[in-house]
């Protein structure tokens, strides 16, 4: 292999498909074939539009994303693919292996078995490039610690959400609330059996989040993307009340209404993204542990359901095209090889 395609995106609202020099596996690494790659719906369109703030690393914990945003740029972190060939010193038995590995959008990539993730036995590739929205959604599920009886809502049911709506539902909450602006997104948060899924865009919105919470909401998770919701997610929790804040905003301003109940209601924001873990949960948890319990919740939900769209790689640029200009006829877009 001397060349694979990788999708690049080269200023706001561009993106290109470009061919770059890949040379063979050196000694301790193999060359993985990608089969399927998933789009983020949030952090990649960021990205795409050009919202990300200047100058700070991609993801300093992601060997393949080590730099800076800036443009050009070959960003994703959602890949599944086969491995195709070894490099000397690995072991045999990895050839031919399905992989999960967090690299961008691209044909073909070199990793070490330390930055691959086999596919556990029966797994499909399509639900396996979910994992890392789902051990996204693990980690918000863990930072807001749901009890017995709460109430709870989540504000955002793209996959993310879903995915925590998904994990709240197997806990014994007395009411799980969801809200989300497109209709497809609130049908599939019903079809998860959650009380209610409402359009924050509708004019008795509180009023409705109100007769289902009387008290307000225990615990709220923010995870639309939108600031908006932030102020609305604050609005809907009670007394002493958390609230998650799993979004990442960007270069989005974010103005908070501080000024009414909340001076006085004690609620918690609690700031949750998956690159660490709460510092509470270290002494027992690791993210070896934290990818156990992700790679069990991929096999119980089955998340591939929620696959609307699939794009040939070489058509990426019409599938970010889409996600822009009418997410609301998306959930999840994914590019096959």
């Amino acid at each position: 292999m001397s060349a694979r395609r990788i999708v690049t995106f080269v200023g706001p609202g561009q993106a290109e498909v470009r061919e770059e020099s890949l040379p063979a596996p050196a000694s301790g690494q193999m060359l993985v074939k990608t089969t399927i790659s998933a789009i983020s719906s949030g952090t990649e369109m960021l990205v795409y539009r050009g919202q990300f703030p200047v100058g700070l690393p991609v993801d300093a914990n992601i060997p393949a994303l080590k730099r800076n945003f800036q443009f050009p740029l070959s960003y994703g972190y959602a890949a599944v693919g086969q491995v195709s060939e070894l490099g000397a010193g690995v072991p045999e038995h990895w050839l031919g292996r399905m992989v999960f590995s967090f690299q961008p959008h691209t044909t073909h990539f070199l990793a070490t078995p330390e930055t691959v993730f086999p596919l556990p036995a029966g797994l499909p590739a399509e639900s396996a490039c979910f994992l890392p929205n789902m051990e996204t959604a693990v980690n918000f599920i863990q930072d807001g610690a749901p009890l017995l009886g709460e109430n709870a809502i989540v504000f955002g049911q793209g996959v993310v959400g879903l995915l925590v709506a998904a994990l709240l539902r197997q806990f014994p909450l007395a009411t799980l609330v969801t809200a989300d602006h497109y209709t497809s997104r609130r049908a599939a948060s019903l079809a998860l059996g959650v009380s209610a899924s409402l359009d924050p865009a509708s004019i008795d919105f509180r009023d409705r989040i109100q007769a289902l919470l009387p008290a307000g909401a225990d615990l709220a998770y923010e995870v639309s993307g939108s600031p908006v919701a932030l102020n609305e997610a604050i609005a809907a929790t009670m007394f002493s009340g958390r609230v998650v804040v799993g979004s990442w905003y960007g270069s989005k301003a974010v103005q908070l209404d501080l000024g009414g109940a909340f001076h006085r209601s004690r609620i918690r924001l609690i700031s949750s993204q998956v690159s660490s873990l709460a510092p509470e949960l270290t002494g027992r948890w690791d993210k070896s542990r934290r990818f156990a319990v992700a790679w069990q919740a991929l096999q119980r939900i089955q998340p591939e359901k929620w696959i609307t769209q699939r794009f040939a790689h070489e058509n990426a640029a019409e599938a970010y095209d889409l996600l822009d200009h009418f997410p609301d006829k998306t959930i999840q877009v994914v590019l096959e090889y």
